[in-house]
């Protein structure tokens, strides 16, 4: 089978604004990610963070960086503010050549943020 490119999805929350927090749990959001999808650093092409504008402390990408993708392209951004919407969340795209189908990909929602996406696959 060919590889491909395709998406990834995940976010997390963080309960406190603080450097070490955010990196924490941007590390470990993008460890699962990686494991649950097979994922290496050379099938990665750039991941795009947004973040909610309750979150100040840290750039998402600098926990990136800390785990070694500093010489992938990373990029930051704020997520809109929706009432009602999930307050202190990062969330990521990663974009990756893979040789799984779309319906194969597992998205990872931790912390308060499993509830974002309960209609993709586990």
């Amino acid at each position: 089978m060919s590889r491909t490119v395709r998406a990834l999805r995940g976010a997390t929350t963080i309960d406190a604004d603080t450097k070490e927090q955010v990196h924490q749990r941007v590390i470990e959001l993008l460890e699962q990610l990686f494991v649950r999808n097979a994922v290496d650093k050379d099938d990665l092409i750039s991941l795009v963070f947004t973040a909610t504008e309750d979150i100040r402390s840290a750039f998402p990408a600098e926990g990136a960086r800390k785990l070694g993708l500093g010489d992938v392209p990373l990029l930051c951004a704020r997520e809109l503010s929706i009432e009602d919407g999930t307050p202190m969340c990062i969330r990521v795209m990663a974009h990756l050549y893979t040789q799984r189908a779309r319906d194969e990909l597992h998205h990872v929602y931790l912390e308060g943020a499993r509830g974002l996406r309960d209609d993709l696959p586990a």
